[in-house]
């Protein structure tokens, strides 16, 4: 009978060494994929504020053309969000991710190579649709990754610090890259994260099962959008045209309309995109509504002085970046010690207390006039600052714990497609206001004003709440 000596063979070893060496390092580069799709997300909501005034200046346009820069970009990524997330449980987290960073990386170079302001608003738009795949999807490939939820806590950690990182650096970035190559680089940097991130994601993360069952719901999506778009446009264009302009009174309607229609979809559909019955939790309709007025008051804002610290006081790129580090560095430390105060004092109380302290900020800027000096706005900045990250991780917290974990991850997509939707409607509203020379400060004092009133609210539906129950 013969034998068969068996041979030690090298290329076999050096395959078992590469699978051995992918399983080991696969999770953590997953989570390294995820994290960069959104970093990526939030660098692109703080980094273009930095380059309004050069944009205005290169493609031409007021007041009016630059918030549809910033908003085109929101109003995509608030609409398309809960959608977004449908669809990678229904063809799988990956495959969706993937397409979203891919798309999310060409968009980037269509707007680095925008001829006019329409294209770049265009492009905009689709770098906030992909924004929204991104954002969903990668949680959702986080928590087929980390089985432990231990681990999957502390991978949430790191990548929402990272996502924390980038909206910190984005000012700074922005004015640093505005200054030595032009504004067009702001958007050119997204190109080797986006090629990273697919490369990694490609390599290292597994495809989540498919959920054939899970619908999309079109005709929400569709009315969603309608609603968002002709509210934002009404707002911005009132600004520009005047409240009682015919097509700003038609926008106005057209958004009363669509909104009914979404509302009565929503109510009506099997699946819809976003379940009214979470609503009649009151924890969460609260949270909700919460997250809604502080991001119009916090994006408003940071639109309102990019324009003031460029526009007014004739600042540098370079120099607006910096003035908001500080009011941006802050959030993470106060996300961090959010926690230990509501061991403390309770949830709803430091929600409460994070919006007191940021309208007192709010309040204590309606000094600014032409020529202040960063040292009499910085301090006020940092507060409203801490403000937010106080508030913030209990508002979620919260806002999770009033439903039951199966929904919980619907209920995170709600909230940041209402927080987005504040966002939309803060630069919406407040670009508004805005004039020329003493009409700008003017309209800063008013955006002001309006900031320390809705976030007051926010403070007073969370006051004397510790106790309630859904």
């Amino acid at each position: 009978m013969p034998t068969t000596s068996l041979k030690f063979h090298p290329r076999l070893a050096a395959a078992g060494r590469s699978t051995s060496a992918r399983s080991r390092f696969a999770t953590p580069l997953t989570l390294a994929a995820m994290s960069l799709g959104y970093g990526v997300v939030q660098l692109d909501v703080t980094i273009v504020n930095t380059a309004l005034n050069s944009i205005g200046t290169s493609l031409g346009g007021g007041v009016a053309e630059l918030q549809w820069v910033v908003s085109a970009y929101t109003i995509a990524f608030a609409a398309f969000i809960l959608t977004a997330g449908a669809l990678g449980d229904r063809i799988g987290a990956k495959r969706v991710f993937m397409a979203g960073f891919a798309l999310f990386t060409a968009a980037s170079l269509a707007c680095a190579l925008a001829a006019n302001a329409t294209i770049l608003i265009l492009a905009r738009c689709v770098q906030g649709l992909a924004a929204a795949i991104l954002v969903p999807n990668s949680l959702a490939l986080l928590n087929h990754a980390y089985a432990e939820p231990a681990a999957r806590g502390r991978a949430v950690g790191f990548w929402a610090a990272g996502a924390s990182l980038a909206l910190t650096a984005g000012p700074f970035v922005g004015g640093a890259l505005i200054t030595l190559v032009g504004w067009r680089s702001i958007f050119l940097v997204n190109l080797p994260i986006g090629l990273v991130g697919l490369w990694l994601a490609w390599r290292y993360a597994d495809e989540t099962p498919t959920l054939r069952q899970r619908e999309i719901d079109l005709p929400g999506q569709v009315t969603a959008i309608a609603a968002l778009a002709a509210l934002a446009g009404a707002l911005i264009e009132g600004g520009a045209l005047g409240w009682t302009h015919a097509l700003v009174l038609a926008a106005f309607a057209a958004a009363a309309v669509m909104g009914g229609l979404f509302v009565w979809r929503e109510a009506s559909a099997p699946q819809p995109m976003l379940p009214l019955s979470l609503f009649g939790h009151r924890l969460f309709a609260l949270s909700a509504l919460v997250g809604l007025l502080v991001n119009i008051a916090f994006y408003g804002l940071i639109f309102v002085f990019s324009l003031y610290f460029q526009h007014v006081n004739a600042w540098s790129p370079f120099a607006t970046g910096l003035a908001f580090v500080p009011m941006m560095g802050v959030v993470l430390p106060a996300n961090l010690i959010a926690a230990r105060v509501g061991e403390r004092i309770g949830a709803p109380q430091t929600i409460a207390l994070g919006a007191v302290i940021a309208a007192a900020g709010s309040v204590a800027l309606l000094m600014i006039a032409p020529g202040t000096s960063y040292w009499a706005i910085g301090p006020q900045l940092v507060v409203i600052g801490g403000g937010l990250g106080l508030l913030v991780p209990p508002l979620t917290s919260t806002l999770l714990g009033s439903v039951e974990k199966s929904r919980s991850g619907i209920a995170a997509g709600v909230l940041n497609a209402t927080r987005q939707t504040g966002s939309v409607l803060g630069v919406a509203l407040f670009g508004s206001l805005l004039g020329e020379g003493g009409a700008f400060v003017r309209g800063a004092h008013t955006s002001l004003l309006i900031s320390a009133f809705v976030l007051l609210v926010a403070a007073a539906i969370w006051r004397g709440r510790t106790k309630v129950a859904r």
